[in-house]
């Protein structure tokens, strides 16, 4: 049986894709090895969100040729889409095809073997039009499910290099998206995640129906679904529809990450974001009302170019005022081919990461009050693995709807994947301590005791 070994680099939606790259070579015969080992196939799903990932990508692809040089070598992904002929010049690379036509990998394969020419099958992602089904009836890591509804994005923000790689929004069949969450339901997981490049843009490019349709057609059709969990929704997409869905819903995980950036109307205008921060506190406060004390999750870039002190101070301060429970920080980092990568007055490194280690110690203030919270309080979490592999303690780990890390003990693996009821003893960060009470049952929501 011919082998064929994964690495993927960068985003959820290319871990997502590795696994429907996985269930083709499934159906074509292969079984999956190490990618550090012998294998006859390689495949490495690459990131060019930044110049880092680009070399990283370079990097993994010239580890895979050195692990067996007499293999078949196929780059996909993001910068294999943006840069192709780069990627075709690295000796040893056979086949490279982007971030649509996943599904001939298996035929270039062959066709590979018989001409022994390398191929290049990447296309216009610009032309493409249509949502590529790639279906995932279950993961390798068996806990949580990712579900990919849509692709491609249309913001162009002044940092980002991604509408390039991925093309235009392009929704996916709602049908389609029904299907195979009731088939991951069916193979025993209680959470989705919707997951996209641009989640929420769900059903922009469709007339008549929309993410909120999307969402409550999910809850009203896919039997046995406990937790539904959005990946990222942006604060331009919290229409009101989706405020009332958001309210009405019993199975909305209490966790919305919705992405910030800045928190200065100037730095904000530079990015070509499509908010102020009093329409972002506003969309916040409309969501707070319809789903109390959720988790707010965020992405914060900082030392955008021309960022003051006093630019910088002010999303410090909205950040603190609005209260988000957990922050991903990271410093501006200039992507080749974008705008912003050629704006005046960029910010010294030194200067980028004092900022940075800022607004870190700011996000673990508030994530341990925001866990603080819930001291005492009996929660369902999903536990995903054992605390420890190597050395097991009896202790699980998993998340509860409102995204709060758990660990508490229990006394076989059996516990995993399951929903469990846990009192948290012990809160802080990035971790909180729980007893594990009982079962949950008929998806009941959590409650205090």
């Amino acid at each position: 049986m011919p082998s064929v070994a994964f690495h993927t680099l960068g985003c959820k939606v290319n871990h997502y894709e590795t696994e429907a790259i996985w269930q083709l070579f499934k159906k074509g015969g292969y079984e999956r090895a190490d990618f550090e080992k012998h294998a006859d196939v390689y495949i490495v799903n690459t990131c060019t969100v930044t110049n880092t990932g680009d070399q990283k990508s370079r990097q993994t692809i010239r580890r895979a040729i050195r692990n067996n040089p007499d293999a078949v070598i196929c780059v996909t992904g993001c910068y294999a889409q943006t840069s192709p002929a780069e990627v075709m010049s690295i000796p040893g690379v056979d086949i490279v095809v982007g971030t649509q036509d996943r599904e001939r990998l298996l035929g270039y394969i062959d066709q590979f073997r018989n001409e022994r020419e390398p191929i290049n099958g990447v296309s216009d992602i610009m032309k493409a039009k249509v949502y590529e089904e790639l279906d995932v009836p279950e993961f390798t890591d068996r806990t949580r499910a990712s579900l990919k509804i849509q692709e491609g994005c249309n913001n162009f923000c002044t940092f980002c290099v991604i509408p390039w790689a991925r093309g235009l929004l392009r929704s996916r069949e709602p049908g389609n998206v029904m299907k195979q969450a009731q088939q991951l339901v069916d193979a025993g997981y209680k959470e989705i995640v919707l997951t996209g490049i641009h989640t929420a843009g769900y059903g922009e490019d469709m007339n008549d129906y929309n993410f909120a349709h999307l969402l409550s057609d999910i809850e009203e059709n896919v039997r046995g679904l406990k937790r539904l969990r959005i990946s990222s929704i942006e604060a331009s997409q919290i229409t009101d529809e989706v405020i009332d869905v958001v309210g009405r819903s019993k199975i909305l995980a209490r966790h919305l990450h919705i992405p910030l950036q800045a928190g200065s109307d100037s730095v904000l205008e530079r990015m070509h974001r499509k908010y102020k921060t009093e329409y972002f506190a506003e969309k916040v406060a409309r969501l707070r009302e319809a789903l109390p004390d959720f988790a707010l999750t965020s992405d914060v870039i900082v030392g955008f170019p021309g960022e003051t002190d006093e630019e910088f101070q002010e999303t410090y301060d909205f950040i603190r005022d609005l209260r988000f429970s957990e922050l991903h920080v990271f410093p501006y980092s200039q992507r080749t081919g974008t705008p912003a990568a050629g704006m005046p007055d960029q910010v010294p490194d030194k200067v980028k990461h004092e900022r940075v280690d800022r607004l870190i110690e700011l996000s673990s203030k508030l994530s341990a009050e925001y866990a603080a919270g819930y001291q005492d309080q009996v929660l369902e979490v999903i536990p995903e693995e054992p605390l420890n592999h190597r050395e097991p303690d009896g202790y699980f780990v998993g998340f509860t709807d409102n995204y709060l890390k758990v660990k508490f003990k229990y006394p076989s693996k059996d516990i995993v994947g399951k929903l469990a009821r846990v009192k948290l003893v012990k809160t802080g960060y990035p971790m909180n301590e729980g007893v594990f009470v009982r079962f949950a049952e008929n998806g009941q929501s959590a409650v205090t005791i």
